[in-house]
């Protein structure tokens, strides 16, 4: 991808489409984690990508673009929560594909688990979905959060102790 970064800095429309399509996914994945919502998060991710064309040239390292396309869209994520006013009220798409749950407390578990990640902190979201979300490993989120790899490992390790303690709880 290190041509394509070349290329779309230069100038070069498509390649920076074929960037779009390399990382698009992942960056939905962390915007949803950390907004919760599928139309925020597609908003996020829009502005990560405006973001992403001007600022293409800064780019220090290429073979992480990945985690610093992750890290813009975290960061446009984290803006769209601040800048809304939450709700009372949650509303949960339990099923995307339409289909007809057999039993609903089936989906009582996903509930429950999406309840526990909304009552974290955005940026304790967005440590998760870099992780969970878009893959990243602990030395590539390091730099992005300007922590060691260990202090990562440490945040995620208390951050999943918390989830689970809640869920057990639930």
């Amino acid at each position: 991808m290190t041509a394509a970064l070349q290329q779309a800095v230069a100038g070069d429309e498509a390649a920076f489409a074929r960037i779009v399509a390399a990382y698009n996914p992942a960056m939905v994945r962390v915007a949803y984690g950390i907004c919760g919502e599928a139309d925020l998060a597609l908003d996020a991710t829009q502005a990560a990508w405006l973001i992403a064309w001007r600022k293409l040239g800064t780019v220090r390292e290429p073979d992480r673009l990945r985690a610093w396309l992750v890290a813009v869209a975290a960061n446009e994520a984290r803006h769209v929560v601040r800048r809304r006013h939450p709700g009372s009220v949650v509303q949960l798409d339990l099923d995307p594909a339409g289909r007809a749950t057999p039993d609903p407390a089936d989906a009582i578990p996903r509930v429950d688990l999406a309840n526990a990640l909304r009552r974290l902190s955005a940026n304790e979201r967005s440590l998760i979905a870099m992780r969970y979300g878009a893959g990243l490993d602990s030395a590539e989120i390091a730099p992005l959060l300007g922590i060691t790899a260990s202090g990562v490992r440490a945040r995620l390790l208390r951050l999943m102790g918390r989830l689970r303690k809640e869920l057990e709880d639930a």
